[in-house]
């Protein structure tokens, strides 16, 4: 099953809490307060195909095989207190030793634990890369994905520039969109877009989608009513599953603390990675947690602690950059400024012998073309105080153009974590508009 499965384990989650009557919902969650350090719930999505028709895989554009394996991987976290929740995504390809086996440690990506031996496995081998308990188990398939969206009046997806992606047939422009069930699954899929492209960029994509979807449900009234909720309810529960920990009453309480949150209580965030292409014979391309990062990732949660802020899993660069000076290929009309930049780790053509004779007045300008606008704040990052200019036409290089100012050149820092995955709240990760009023549709049978 596809990331987007975990918007529909997080809601039916919320939509339980919504079937019971509130005082013995508080009472309930009253009564389990001061019985551990908060609780925690793996949520996953399984990739598989099974007993999806030609027809139907061609319409999802799913072809090929499924790898029986957990393609999403969420692990949230509700604070004793019921005041916060942290979802953390674990990415798939992440290098573990896995739980259990028999025999000799067996390493290898945390999504086959699933097809070694089930959701049990899998909770174990996260138990023990994590050291954090999981109180509860959630897992979902892809059947019935599509239809199910479709039934909660669609998802929703922002992008500032166009977004394609040939392998799961995403096509769709800039902007805010109210999707339907086929093209949700599909930018949920999608892991070869040309903005934010691999595995990371598709996890954090989920994240909004899943907070949307929250905020939308709750805004249009989803959940206003024992109707409505029961209607959501019937729809959801058909592609969740739980392990034999997990029942109603644990639902319902859980669900009541999340109905009650804030969008600025909850957090979400990626696990820190230190290698994004660590090649293991036999196992192929993975990806390596970094040690103290994730460590203390996994450290504020058992202490039921926020994350947003710690500077252990976020240290906060003094020149942060949103790309990486590596991809920014730039032409320099000034010898020093353009062996300073090269030194930061641009791509610099030194182009000082046919500088003016005369510099312009002021600081130095930054030339370059249109949806260039990441790369050219990672250059202008490097010349603070510097000028951007977009040029129609201009080529994929950028110029730079000294002018008479003193010319300051910063090391920039480029973490792709901050990029993909940082911590943050649900207010800032949702989408910036207001969900606009809908009509909340009955749920099919």
């Amino acid at each position: 099953m596809r990331r987007l499965t975990v918007a529909l384990a997080c809601v039916t989650v919320l939509s339980c809490g919504a079937l019971a009557d509130p005082q013995t919902v508080a009472a309930q969650t009253a009564a389990t307060a001061g019985g551990g350090r908060g609780t925690n719930i793996l949520v996953v999505g399984i990739d598989s195909r099974a007993g999806l028709s030609r027809a139907e895989k061609n319409r999802l554009h799913v072809g090929g095989k499924g790898c029986n394996c957990t393609d999403v991987m969420m692990l949230v976290h509700l604070s004793e207190d019921r005041r916060r929740a942290s979802v953390v995504s674990i990415p798939r390809d992440s290098y573990v030793e896995y739980a259990g086996t028999a025999g000799p440690a067996r390493s290898g990506k945390i999504n086959g634990a699933f097809a070694l031996g089930g959701g049990p496995l899998t909770v174990a081998t996260v138990e023990k890369a994590t050291s954090l308990h999981v109180d509860h188990y959630l897992e979902t398939g892809f059947a019935g994905f599509e239809r199910t969206i479709d039934n909660l009046g669609g998802g929703t997806v922002c992008t500032d520039r166009p977004l394609k992606d040939e392998n799961s047939g995403l096509d769709i422009g800039a902007g805010r969109h109210h999707t339907d069930g086929n093209t949700t699954l599909r930018y949920a899929r999608a892991r070869h877009v040309n903005l934010r492209p691999g595995d990371l960029g598709r996890v954090r994509r989920q994240q909004r989608v899943v907070n949307d979807l929250l905020t939308r449900l709750t805004f249009e009234g989803a959940l206003a009513s024992p109707v409505r909720t029961a209607r959501t309810v019937h729809t959801l529960l058909r592609t969740v599953r739980t392990d034999s920990r997990t029942g109603p009453g644990d639902l319902i309480r859980i669900g009541w603390a999340l109905g009650r949150l804030r969008a600025d209580r909850t957090e979400f965030a990626t696990v820190p990675i230190r290698l994004f292409d660590h090649r293991v014979p036999g196992v192929g391309s993975t990806l390596v947690w970094d040690e103290a990062r994730s460590a203390a990732l996994w450290e504020a949660l058992g202490a039921d602690r926020p994350i947003t802020g710690d500077t252990r899993i976020q240290p906060v660069a003094e020149t942060p950059a949103p790309t990486s000076p590596a991809a920014v290929a730039v032409r320099v009309d000034d010898a020093s400024v353009a062996a300073a930049l090269r030194r930061g780790g641009f791509v610099v053509t030194d182009t000082s012998p046919s500088a003016p004779p005369v510099r312009p007045a002021g600081p130095p300008v930054i030339r370059y073309a249109p949806g260039q606008e990441e790369h050219a704040a990672t250059l202008a990052a490097a010349l603070p105080g510097s000028r951007l200019e977009a040029v129609p036409g201009h080529d994929a290089l950028f110029d730079v153009a000294v002018g008479t100012d003193t010319v300051q050149v910063k090391t920039v820092t480029y973490d792709r974590n901050i990029a993909d995955g940082a911590p943050v709240t649900g207010d800032r990760l949702r989408c910036a508009e207001a969900p606009a009023p809908a009509r909340v549709p009955a749920a099919r049978s």
